[in-house]
Order: structure tokens, then sequence, then C-alpha cells
């Protein structure tokens, strides 16, 4: 079963209690013997007969629909989950589906199974183009017979059967054989669990007692994968949001987003001393790792707290037309700037070498392909909206949305790198004045041992190898600095009795200042490329990026207080940025090598192509929770949740877009207020 239905039984929690006049708080309930079963006793004898025995005609196309009348939800009162909790109290299996209408509460949700024969798509459009509006009419009777039309419809053929009848069958075949290839490379690369942690907060100390320390560690590490992605779509989707609404509107979501952050800061922190070279205990391993777990699982709770009301402040659904026509007006803009990142790179290349270019260079052709898949997305909704599906016009919309805003991030780190590449040929060139200044003066010291002769050697060396790094066609200015920032604490030890007070602030001051500006651009790089990739990137990577920004804040808080420890902060940032890098090209390498962007592989022409923009899709991270198993509740289970299609149940509906909220609301589909 996907994770739209938890993926284990739990006892009934409730005993059928009858109508009542006034409203009642009711926990998820036990069937009884009749598809019908009317608590809000809103439905006359006639009606209750009617509906019992339409439903019972569903049996012959092959499916099962039970219909709930309560009061209110309570014991969960979010919809989704309390539909979902009865329908696994209740065993309903996968062609088995579960209407439930909280007539006082005015919510509603149907409840499926991924493995089923009606997709994810389809049960949203059901519920907003069938059942929605006889709710809205407070036809309690219709809203149940409608429910039964649309799932008739769909497995019949009577109706188009969700997003998945607009996919090429070719294009289907190639993506069903694709989930295979994603499977053996996450684990050949990544070695991540087969599995995707719980990201709510109920997990157990006893059930983590039970797991080995290894599988543990991959629970960990795979937490942070799926909590870091949580956030940084649920900043994208804020972003929009802010953009349409205000500041105002957004606080309490800046205010989620801001806690999640500092829990998964603190857990990225333990994992960075569990990496590092210090020995640690198996005890100590797993306390840190049940640690990680345990703050990922609060930190997606804070915005899984705030997803349904952020999805009411959007209604990407109720107001797709104008949502459309602002998504229509982003790309315009970010399809405007594309030709100058594309030049931008050409002119950088004439000046600096391959490996300067290296997070960068591939760029513009990722953001072309992202704006072609934005566009094949909006003319989707176009044609959605035109049908009246709405539901199926917001998958569109915020899809697009997503992949045009990522298109923007790709061209802006163009920029971000040539500014800090002059940057940087501006402050290399300054300590090589500064370090000829210094080897004049260390040379015309006396050095009757000839213990500062060597040093003097060492240091002109590393000058020399820093000057070929600055001059000609093929410059590394951040590479050089690297170098030279060595050879200046050699010749500074060496002349620390020379200089007065003064001096030695001074220089200090200077070298701090420097060595500040390598490490932003080395984190805003790494923050970049593993933004805008974090489809293919592991917990390492993010691990030292989230490390490396840490320090980088330290640096800058301890600027004037204590020069001496925020220059080994800046040198921190500077490495883990570096490493966060190197990690995160491997694991972009590893994506790409199993052929699927490019290279020849199975999409061919390097990625080109409708299945080309879906995988950049998902190497930008805008629909890895639907393809690599953080689909949450209701993204069809994904490859490694537990059953359920790669594309969310039996009746297809494409891969899905993140959405704001933790790892229990990435891609919500359905239900809500009427």
């Amino acid at each position: 079963m996907r994770a739209h239905w938890p993926l284990t039984l739990v006892a009934a929690a409730a005993i059928v209690l009858g109508g009542g006049a006034g409203a009642m708080a009711t926990d998820p309930v036990t069937l009884g013997g009749s598809p019908v079963l009317d608590q809000s006793d809103v439905l006359s004898s006639t009606e209750e007969t009617a509906v019992a025995e339409r439903l019972s005609t569903l049996p012959a196309s092959g499916i099962d629909l039970w219909v709930v009348y309560v009061d209110q939800f309570t014991n969960p009162s979010d919809p989704e989950e309390w539909t979902n909790q009865t329908a696994s109290n209740n065993g309903l299996g996968p062609t088995q589906y579960l209407l439930a209408i909280a007539t006082d509460g005015r919510q509603f949700y149907l409840s499926g199974d991924s493995t089923g024969p009606v997709s994810a798509d389809r049960l949203t459009s059901i519920e907003q183009s069938n059942i929605l509006p006889e709710l809205r009419d407070e036809d309690w009777a219709g809203a149940a017979t409608a429910a039964a039309d649309g799932l008739e419809g769909a497995v019949t053929g009577g109706e188009s059967s969700g997003g998945s009848s607009l996919l090429p069958i070719v294009l289907v075949i190639a993506l069903v054989a694709l989930a295979a290839l994603v499977i053996w490379i996450v684990v050949r690369a990544r070695k991540k669990s087969a599995r995707p942690v719980d990201a709510s907060p109920s997990s157990t100390t006893d059930e983590l007692a039970q797991l080995s320390t290894e599988e543990l560690s991959r629970r960990a590490s795979s937490a942070l994968v799926h909590t870091d992605d949580a956030i940084k779509t649920s900043e994208q989707e804020l972003g929009f949001a802010e953009a349409q609404f205000g500041a105002e509107a957004t606080a309490e979501y800046h205010a989620a987003v801001a806690q999640a952050k500092d829990d998964l800061s603190q857990a990225f922190t333990l994992k960075q001393q569990l990496d590092d070279d210090a020995p640690d205990s198996e005890e100590a391993t797993r306390q840190w790792n049940a640690q990680i777990l345990e703050l990922c699982a609060h930190a997606n709770h804070e915005l899984d707290d705030k997803a349904q009301s952020f999805d009411e402040l959007r209604k990407l659904e109720q107001n797709a037309p104008e949502a459309l026509a602002r998504v229509q007006a982003l790309r315009e803009t970010v399809g405007g700037v594309h030709t100058t990142a594309a030049a931008r790179i050409a002119t950088l290349a004439q000046s600096y070498a391959p490996q300067a270019l290296a997070t960068v260079v591939g760029n513009p052709e990722h953001a072309a392909q992202l704006l072609s898949f934005a566009d094949e997305q909006l003319q989707k909704a176009q044609s959605a909206i035109g049908s009246g599906d709405g539901a199926r016009a917001a998958v569109g919309i915020r899809a697009a949305e997503d992949a045009i805003g990522e298109a923007k991030l790709l061209h802006d780190a163009v920029e971000k790198l040539g500014a800090d590449l002059a940057q940087g040929d501006q402050d290399a060139a300054r300590l090589l004045a500064e370090l000829d200044t210094d080897l004049a003066t260390a040379s015309a010291l006396p050095d009757p041992d000839g213990r500062l002769a060597p040093v003097i050697a060492a240091t002109r060396q590393q000058v020399e190898a820093g000057r070929a790094l600055l001059s000609g066609s093929a410059r590394r200015p951040l590479f050089a600095l690297e170098g030279l920032d060595q050879a200046n604490a050699q010749i500074d030890a060496l002349l620390e009795g020379v200089r007065d007070a003064q001096q030695k602030a001074q220089r200090a001051s200077q070298q701090l200042g420097m060595l500040l500006t390598q490490a932003q651009g080395q984190v805003s790089a790494a923050e970049d490329f593993i933004t805008s990739r974090r489809g293919a990137i592991g917990a390492t990577a993010r691990t030292r990026l989230a490390e490396a920004g840490a320090s980088l804040v330290q640096a800058r808080q301890l600027q004037h207080s204590d020069p001496a420890q925020a220059l080994s902060a800046a040198q921190r940032a500077n490495d883990l940025a570096a490493q966060a890098i190197h990690h995160a090209q491997n694991d972009v390498g590893a994506f790409q090598g199993g052929g699927m962007l490019g290279g020849g592989g199975m999409l061919g022409g390097g990625g080109s192509g409708g299945g080309g923009n879906m995988m950049n899709a998902v190497l930008g991270g805008i629909l890895i929770n639907s393809l690599l198993g953080g689909g949450g509740r209701s993204s069809g289970g994904g490859m490694f949740g537990g059953g359920g299609g790669m594309f969310g149940g039996g009746g297809g509906g494409g891969p899905r877009p993140g959405s704001f909220g933790g790892g229990g609301t990435r891609s919500r589909r359905g239900g809500g207020r009427f």
C-alpha cells in the first residue's frame, strides 16, 4: 500500500456511536455491514438505501466504496490522516476506497491505495469535479453517488484516468525501466536505505533499539536527505507565496521553516561529528544517530503542522487561471536572461580554467531543460483548466513554478561565481604584492644559523606557483588563494618578531577579510550546486555544506572580537565547502553515470526531449520525492515506499512536484474543505 494509508495496521480506535443532535467529535470509526455509515444523521432512510444500492453495484467493476458521515474529525483532526487511519483500521484492500465527510467540520477526503486501479491524480480529480460541488450544495447523498460514478468511470474507461493517459506509452515504459536504474544507481553510489525514514515523531526508542548500528546510521543519513529536501522545497514554495501575498501573510510559515532549519542544523552537526576523524564508540554512534532521527522528525513535524493552512493560502486549485498567468509571466522573465547566462559562461571560459567553472559549467543546459519541462507543465495546466480540472492544473502549475525557480537559481549561480572569481583575482593580486614585500624584508634579515633560508625558499616557490595560476587564459584565482594563504602564514610566522603590534593587527585583518571572501564564495558555490541538483546529492555533501555555513557564520561573528578564532573558523568553512563540492560532484557523476541524463543513455541525446526534461526535474529535486521514495503520505509510495507503483499506483498519474511541508506532506493530494 502506498503511504497514502499508513503502512502498518493498528487496532480499531473507536466504537460506532449513533447520530446525535449536536456536533460530536469522532475518532476513526469501525465500518459495519453496510457500505454507508451515517453518524451525522444527514441522510433520510430513503437516501441511505439509495446510496447503499448504488455502492453495491461497484464490485461488478472490480472496486468497492464505503462512505462515512461524521460531525467532526478528531484524533487525528486532519481529514486525510483520519480517513487513511479508518481505512487501515478496517483492513481495506487495494481496490477498496473510502470517502469520509465531516458534515459540521465541512471537510472531506477520498482515500485509496497506490496499488489500486485509480491513480492519485484521478482521485483528486474525482474529489474536485464530482464530490466537491455536491458537498457545497449539502447534497450528502449526491456526494456519495458522484464519488461512485467517478470511480466507476475511472476503472471502466468511461473517463480519462488522470494524468497517465497524457503520457506517451513509450515514455511510460521507459520511465518504468528507469525505476530499476534509479534503484541500482542509488544503492550502488549512495548505499541508501531501501526504505524511507518515517519523518513523523512516532518512532520509538524500542523500535530503534532493534536496529543494527549500520541500519540506524543508514536511516539517519536518509532522514537528513529527506528533511533537507523538505526544507529546501518549503523555502522555495514560501518564496513564491511571499512574492504573491506579502511578508505579513507568510510570517508564520517563515517561523516554521526557521525552526525546522534549526533542528536540521543540529542534526547535521551530529552527523559531522560522526564523520570526523575522531573514533566514536558504538554507544555514542547509536545515540547520535537516534538524536538525528529525532531532530529530523521534529523538523518535519514543524512543517507538517503548517502545510494544510499553507495550501489554503495559495489555493492553486481554486485560482488556477490566475496562478497560471502569474507563472507564465515568471517563465518569460527567467527565459529572457537565459541567453545572457549562457553567454556569461562562454566569456568566463575565455579567462578561467575549466576547474574554476566546474560548479556552473552545465548550468545553462540544465536550466534550458528545466524551462522546457516548465513549458510542458504549463501546457498541461492550460489544458486542464480548459477541461475544468483544477486539481490537475494545480499539479502542473506547481511543477512549472518550481522548475522556473530552479532555472533562475542556476542563472544566478553563474553571475555569483563570476563575481567571486573577479574578487579572487583582486585579492590574490593584493596578496602577491604583500608577499613580495615580506620576502624582501625576510631576505634582508640576518640568518647566521641558516634557519630562514628554507622558509624563504619554500614561500617563494608557493608564490611563483600562485602567480602561474593567476596568469594567462586558464586562471584559477580561488585555488591560487589557498596556496598563497599558506605561504602568507609561513612568512608571517617568520616575521613575527619584526613587526609591531599595529602592523600585525592590520595584516591579520586583511588576511581574515580575504579568507572570509574566499570562504563565502566556496559556500555559495556549494550551496547553489547542491540545491539545484539535490535529487542526486547524498547526506555527506549536505552535511559538509551545513557545517561550512555554520563555520562561516561563526567567523563573521568573531571577526572583530576574536580575529584569530575567526580566521580558524573561516578556514574551516572554506575547507568544508570544498569537500561539499567534491562529494556533490561525485554524487551527480554517479547519478548521470547510469545514462539517465545524457551520454547516450536510455533517454538519449544528452537528456533532451520530454524524458530528459523530466529527469532534469528529478535531478533538480522538483520530482525527487515522488520518484525516489520521499513521497510522504500521498505521493504513491515511491520506489522504496512499501508497495505502490513508481508514479503513485497502478493508475499512473506521473511524478508529482513537492510542496510546503515536511516528509509527511510532500506531494500531498486531495481532500479539503467545502
